[in-house]
């Protein structure tokens, strides 16, 4: 945990794409105010076309694992942000959390076609992220 910087948890059912791009823009974006870890309701993996998309920014978000809300739950946030409407609906209270808010964000994961038509839909939902990143926590 880093002092004098606003803690930030983004939430997402698996901790695979969305939330861990959330952690990797936030922290790149606004590393001296802010500090971003993510969670999932499930443990899986990190996605690789999450990965690659964060790389095509040039941020490295390879050494990001999937973790669960349960390792968070007596940790103190400045914001809970929950990133997919079934995380959203699972954790409705964050009783550590300044401050709760949904952002609804489509699944990438759910991508169909060749994988450079999968990469282009992590890249457009990466920067619907920041820009919400941008627009509520480091305007």
């Amino acid at each position: 945990m880093q002092q004098n910087k606003k803690q930030v948890l983004f939430l997402c059912t698996h901790n695979s794409a969305r939330s861990q791009m959330a952690e990797g823009l936030l922290n790149n974006l606004a590393p001296n105010t802010h500090f971003a870890q993510s969670a999932g309701t499930e443990k899986t993996h990190v996605r690789p076309l999450a990965i690659k998309a964060m790389s095509n920014i040039n941020m490295d978000i390879t050494s990001h694992s999937s973790k669960t809300l349960d390792e968070f739950l007596d940790t103190s946030f400045d914001y809970v942000i929950t990133v997919c409407d079934s995380a959203n609906e699972a954790c409705p209270y964050f009783r550590n959390a300044k401050t709760r808010l949904h952002w609804s964000f489509q699944d990438p994961s759910k991508a169909t076609g060749s994988e450079a038509e999968q990469l282009a839909f992590y890249c457009v939902v990466r920067d619907q992220i920041r820009e919400r990143i941008e627009k509520d926590l480091i305007q």
